[in-house]
């Protein structure tokens, strides 16, 4: 079953009296349980189809179809009720909050859903997640207190706290080394296999887009390539 759909995604900016076209009629569709990489240099466009995904803009021309829904026309009071539901996060720079604790960093967006929980509901299902993560141990301990690979850990377990189907992931490992990349990674592939989360990663890094089951690379506003990563000895992944 295809969980996202896009027909002629186009995305213009207006620079003044200039019009400059950044996506060029995009047209893909991926299935629930992928794990995808989004590669392409800078300027490429992927950063901005990232976005359109992630339901944080809207094309210029285009559907974009989600879970069944065409979304491209939503209001942004519309995209963000439906980012809070279906959609998690994770960037790279991890994004938390300095003076609060892991445990309610996770729970926050928990305060936005549409399910009616109470602190304590809330605090459990918060720990359940950081449990899943290799956390346990850091329920209270707050971001300066944790490693950089143990805060992304975080803003993961914060991603995925309302069980969305689907998790971005914008440059996970840019700020993190390469033992904690890998460990990290892994830690996608996990989730991806063992619950079925559909992961989209964004990433200028061949190594990181090794991880992936599919590999769309992007220049010049269009795709260039769709396929299976290449190995490290040649052949497909």
């Amino acid at each position: 079953m295809d969980l996202i759909t896009l027909r002629g995604i186009e995305k213009t900016y207006q620079m003044g009296d200039i019009a400059v076209p950044v996506l060029k009629g995009i047209s893909l569709a991926i299935r629930q349980g992928e794990l995808v990489a989004l590669t392409g240099s800078s300027g490429s466009g992927k950063s901005t189809l990232m976005n359109i995904l992630g339901c944080l803009d809207r094309p210029t021309a285009g559907e974009y179809w989600l879970d069944g829904q065409e979304i491209s026309q939503l209001t942004t009071d519309e995209r963000a009720l439906l980012r809070n539901r279906k959609l998690g996060f994770v960037f790279q720079s991890f994004n938390l909050l300095a003076r609060t604790s892991a445990i309610e960093n996770v729970a926050m967006p928990l305060t936005y859903a549409a399910e009616d929980l109470n602190d304590r509901e809330a605090r459990e299902r918060a720990a359940e997640m950081l449990v899943r993560v290799g956390l346990a141990d850091r329920l209270d301990h707050h971001p300066a207190q944790l490693s950089g690979g143990q805060q992304q850990r975080v803003a993961i377990a914060r991603a995925l706290i309302n069980h969305p189907p689907v998790l971005f992931a914008d440059e996970p490992t840019g700020n993190l080394d390469s033992k904690t990349s890998e460990e990290v990674l892994q830690m996608f592939e996990r989730l991806n296999t063992e619950d079925g989360i559909t992961i989209i990663m964004v990433t200028h890094d061949p190594k990181v887009a090794g991880h992936a089951k599919r590999v769309i690379r992007m220049g010049d506003g269009v795709i260039l390539e769709d396929a299976a990563p290449i190995s490290a000895t040649g052949g497909k992944a």
